[in-house]
């Protein structure tokens, strides 16, 4: 008799209900690139040390090559690709990281946004050494880190700014 290692995950992907079915032990940034073709979130290191697999799981970040993806299941995430708004007007982060430059090769990108979301919104943002405390566990090999914490200040100031 074979055992199977197959299970249905079922979850909210950027506002979006999905099932699949997935190896029991397949991480979730597996789940997200290979079985829902979600390819924006990267896997770099897959040992949780870079961050560019970083995604929010119940709005709290998470590296996604660390978490079983049955571990999410019935869950809300959102990616990358579910950032942006209606029409595809850009979050403020994606917003500054491209007029601040903060990017150069992209392929951190997507976890350094992810992560500067969740930043702000834990509030960890009051001083640039607090940002580079809070953004410490994304790693962009082009070091971009002065833009990248320019970005997420003014971010972080345009959102609270608009929240008032």
């Amino acid at each position: 008799m074979t055992e199977t290692h197959e299970r249905p995950l079922s979850i909210v992907v950027n506002n979006s209900p999905r099932t699949t079915t997935v190896d029991t032990r397949s991480t979730l940034v597996d789940a997200l690139r290979d079985q829902l073709g979600l390819t924006g979130t990267k896997k770099g290191c897959d040992r949780g040390e870079c961050g560019a697999c970083t995604v929010l799981v119940d709005g709290r970040r998470v590296l996604s090559c660390t978490m079983l993806a049955l571990a999410a299941d019935g869950r809300e995430i959102t990616t990358i690709e579910g950032l942006a708004g209606d029409g595809g007007v850009l979050h403020p982060v994606q917003r500054m990281f491209l007029e601040k430059d903060a990017f150069q090769c992209g392929f951190c990108t997507p976890g350094q946004v992810m992560s500067a979301v969740a930043c702000i919104k834990e509030g960890h943002t009051s001083s640039t050494d607090e940002i580079k405390e809070w953004m410490s566990g994304n790693i962009c090999r082009c070091a971009a880190y002065v833009q990248i914490v320019d970005a997420v200040s003014e971010a972080a100031a345009e959102m609270e700014a608009g929240s008032r």
